[in-house]
C-alpha cells in the first residue's frame, strides 16, 4: 500500500448515553482503502465492576447514524475521504443497517475500560467499504465514549 494519512473518528466529544444494542461507531471508506490501526471506548460515570461486550464487524449497508468528519492528526494532511454522513461515518445507530462478518468478538471490564490494537491482524476496509464498532447486546447505561483510529491510504 502507499503512504496513508492517519484519522480518528468517534462518538463525539463527550460521548454519548447508551443502553441498548446499537452499532456505537461506523467508518464507511471513500476512494480508498482504510487501516484499523486500534479502537477503544471507556465510561467514566460507573464504579461497579461489570462485564460488557463489544464487537468490530464489517457492515454490508450502512446504519443511521449521527454525521462524524473523522479528525485529522497532522493538520497538514488532505481531508479525509471518509467524509461524514447519516449512511457513512458516524455514531449512535438510530437504525442499524446489515451487519456483515464480525473480526473482534471481546468481553472486558468496564473499570479498566477496553482497547484493541492489532499485532498482525491488521483489518483492511476496501473502497466504500463500512467497518463499525457495536454492542451487540444492551450495555450498562452509561455514557460511552468510543474511538476508530485508522489510515486512509490516498
Amino acid at each position: 500500500m502507499t503512504t496513508g494519512y492517519v484519522r480518528v473518528a468517534k462518538n463525539g466529544d463527550a460521548g454519548v448515553a447508551i443502553s441498548t444494542a446499537i452499532t456505537i461507531l461506523q467508518i464507511k471508506a471513500g476512494a480508498a482503502a482504510l487501516e484499523l490501526l486500534r479502537a477503544g471506548m471507556t465510561q467514566g460515570l460507573s464504579e461497579t465492576s461489570t462485564m460488557e461486550h463489544v464487537q468490530i464487524l464489517r457492515k454490508t449497508a450502512a446504519a443511521t447514524v449521527t454525521s462524524f468528519t473523522p479528525r485529522l492528526y497532522n493538520p497538514s494532511d488532505p481531508v479525509s475521504l471518509a467524509i461524514g454522513g447519516t449512511a457513512a461515518t458516524g455514531y449512535t445507530a438510530t437504525a442499524e443497517g446489515t451487519d456483515g462478518d464480525v473480526l473482534v468478538d471481546e468481553g472486558w471490564n468496564i473499570l479498566n475500560g477496553w482497547l484493541w490494537v492489532p499485532i498482525e491482524d491488521k483489518i483492511i476496509v476496501p473502497q466504500a467499504g463500512i467497518i463499525a464498532m457495536k454492542f451487540p447486546v444492551a450495555p450498562a447505561s452509561a455514557t460511552w465514549r468510543a474511538y476508530m483510529v485508522f489510515r486512509e491510504y490516498q
